[in-house]
């Protein structure tokens, strides 16, 4: 196990609050070449000067004592976009990295069971049924039925022993900001180790729910294939999700060139996933062709459902990771917790929301426009109206 090094930690609070040695020197007080000849082990840190950057940012001065986190960075597989800047990343990286040590400090000292999964290996592509096989295995270690809709994936989740979390990125002053461009974060030690999974909280529920599943997908795809190329390991993510949202011989027989969009809206509302997701699920395992789906895409666009698509999916959060801080700390956890785990106590709220909180957040609902009732009854009304016409 490392030790902890000052300077490393300097430079970690730094990506998590996203501040430069300049403003970290302004807000502190505490000079710029200080902190830099410390970052950089030029000059010792004196617990004077980091108790005076604690205080000056809300954090634990235990914080610059942790062991470094377990989780090799470049291992790190990501949901994001295009959107997503470098220096958000960088950012992403660092909370992450302290959220999985916090995660295996509460996992370890609770003794709760780490999770049992099948895992792919090989450098070789894998094939569309090789990952249907996968996610069906996945299903059947998560405990769920092998053909019926997941109502709460999280949880399933949670009950195997993965931990989830929530994900901002917090500022000096305590608040909160949105990592723009990111969706997931996850990371597996393999066998007998922690998992985690992070999201980032803003997002449809549908959405947060395909996030789950694509990171569990790389937790089950790629922590035995490291080697595999982004795009590819993307896209293996991707076709894990839908298949693991809706197994195979379910996609086959509810899916055919004959739906419209409002029979797809109608199974957005059974199975918790995108209408745009399920389009691509049915072209994927051969229920509808090129020219459907093509078809039904500038359909979506031309409703203006690409970006907010009727149907609401609620919310899921977790609680796993609450139940173990509140059991270690009592039922106020966050200020002692946040000392003795050594961490940002806005990260630790964000990780472990209190279950009032994640009442709140499942009682949620994302932008939607219409129900699936309103969206069939609108798609009626046009139908009778060509014939009439």
């Amino acid at each position: 196990m490392l030790a902890a090094a000052p300077g490393e930690r300097l430079k970690t609070l730094r990506d998590i609050l996203g501040l430069t040695q300049s403003q970290l020197a302004e807000v502190s007080g505490v000079s710029q070449p200080w902190i830099s000849e410390v970052e950089t082990a030029s000059r010792d840190a004196t617990d004077d000067k980091l108790k005076q950057i604690a205080d000056a940012t809300g954090t634990p001065v235990s914080f610059f004592q942790a062991r470094p986190s377990s989780v090799p960075l470049d291992s790190l597989r990501f949901r994001k976009s295009s959107a997503a800047r470098k220096t958000t990343t960088r950012r992403v990286h660092a909370i992450y990295g302290e959220s999985y040590r916090v995660t295996e400090d509460l996992v370890d000292a609770e003794g709760y069971p780490t999770p049992s999964l099948p895992f792919a290996s090989g450098e070789a592509p894998l094939t569309n049924a090789e990952i249907e096989q996968l996610a069906s295995e996945t299903r059947e270690a998560l405990q769920l039925a092998p053909d019926k809709p997941i109502p709460h994936l999280t949880r399933a989740l949670e009950r195997a022993g993965i931990a989830v979390a929530p994900m901002v990125l917090p500022d000096v002053g305590g608040e909160e900001q949105a990592a723009v461009g990111h969706f997931g974060v996850s990371h597996w030690g393999g066998l007998g180790a922690t998992a985690l999974i992070g999201y980032f909280p803003g997002h449809q529920g549908d959405r947060d729910r395909f996030t789950l599943g694509h990171e569990l997908g790389h937790l089950v795809l790629h922590t035995f294939r490291p080697r595999t190329t982004h795009n590819q390991a993307e896209e293996e993510a991707n076709l894990f999700a839908t298949a693991l949202l809706m197994p195979l011989d379910r996609a086959q027989a509810s899916m055919s060139d004959a739906l419209s969009l409002s029979d797809y809206a109608r199974l957005k509302a059974t199975w918790g996933v995108s209408i745009q997701a399920l389009i691509m699920r049915g072209h994927t395992v051969g229920a509808i062709g090129d020219t459907r789906k093509n078809s039904l895409f500038v359909q979506l666009s031309a409703k203006g459902w690409r970006k907010r698509e009727p149907v609401s999916v609620g919310h899921e959060s977790p609680k796993l990771l609450w139940t173990l801080l509140s059991r270690r700390f009592g039922p106020r956890p966050y200020v002692q917790g946040s000392e003795k785990l050594a961490i940002h106590p806005t990260v630790l709220r964000a990780i472990a929301p209190t279950p009032q909180l994640a009442r709140a957040a499942e009682s949620q609902v994302g932008p939607t426009q219409e129900s699936p009732d309103r969206v069939v009854s609108i798609e009626s009304r046009r139908k009778a109206m060509r014939r009439r016409a």
